[in-house]
């Protein structure tokens, strides 16, 4: 229709090429009678328009329309990732003691990664086959105790402290990869006991298993503790586990940090995350939590 009577040879477009040889006195009638058919065409195409396309919309929301009583679709939705929880749940523990999470680089130098925290230079936590290098002063940190150092060096005591976080070693089979995550606490005051420590121990490893469990200390050896000890529970089997490691700050690196230690003593503990992971959950192989398998972490939701 438009292009009948609106088109380039439409006839409304031809009665208005012919207004040219209209006598002069008729033209201007002429004119206005033909403007206002062009006008109606238009608006009349425009009606036609507007109903079609009104129309169409009618059918087409007929065609989708939904039923409001039908059930919803459950939208899949996602999870923590059972590293993530442990951390949670360990913080969590600790926070109702008093003790503050902090953070630090995981880009270390030689002197809060090993030095202040009395590793000598000939110990095997040095070597190469076990750190990362950048240069033989900057490391990806080994532990979080260079966390410790950097709080105690600008907060006096006492201090209530655990510093969860990514560590690096050179290392990588089923209970070993070569990122993980590690959770350290430190506790600095006048008077403070191994006795303290046991306890708190005690009472986190029985809250983070959710059992009554028994546990054992061993004696040990740790550069930057003195005495030191490892933590082991009782498995299912019937098994010792171990499962973290503490003891009483050496007075060598409070010393390091300007904290004396004739009026301070002070206690540390670190654990690995995925390590209490892989027991809470009966997980056999440490490199699946790094494997993006959603069905293996699906179970963890």
């Amino acid at each position: 229709m438009r292009v009948n009577y609106l088109g380039k040879k439409g006839e409304i477009t031809s009665l208005l090429k012919t207004l040219g040889k209209i006598a002069p006195e008729e033209r201007k009638e002429a004119g206005q009678v033909i403007n206002q058919a062009k006008q109606d065409v238009q608006a009349a195409i425009n009606d036609k328009r507007e109903l079609l396309a009104s129309k169409a919309l009618e059918e087409k929301l007929a065609a989708e329309t939904i039923d409001v009583t039908l059930p919803g679709r459950v939208m899949p939705t996602g999870g923590l990732h059972p590293v993530t929880r442990t951390i949670e749940r360990i913080e969590s523990f600790f926070g109702e003691l008093g003790f503050a999470v902090k953070s630090g680089p995981e880009v270390e130098d030689d002197f809060h990664n090993f030095d202040a925290l009395n590793i000598p230079e000939h110990h095997p936590a040095r070597a190469d086959h076990d750190t990362f290098y950048f240069n033989p002063k900057l490391v990806l940190r080994t532990q979080t105790s260079g966390v410790q150092i950097r709080t105690m060096e600008v907060e006096q005591p006492p201090l209530r402290i655990i510093s969860p976080g990514r560590v690096y070693r050179n290392d990588y089979d089923q209970t070993h990869t070569p990122m993980f995550h590690q959770v350290e606490g430190l506790m600095v005051d006048t008077d403070v006991s191994f006795t303290e420590l046991k306890g708190i121990l005690h009472d986190f490893l029985r809250n983070f298993f959710e059992e009554d469990m028994e546990i054992r200390f061993r004696p040990s050896f740790f550069p930057f503790t003195e005495p030191s000890a490892e933590v082991d529970v009782m498995g299912k089997d019937g098994k010792w586990l171990e499962v973290l490691g503490c003891g009483m700050v050496h007075p060598n690196v409070l010393k390091s940090v300007g904290i004396d230690p004739e009026k301070y003593t002070g206690f540390a503990f670190g654990m690995g995350v995925e390590r209490l992971t892989m027991l809470r959950y009966g997980v056999n192989d440490l490199r699946a939590f790094f494997e993006n398998d959603l069905k293996f972490l699906n179970q963890f939701r």
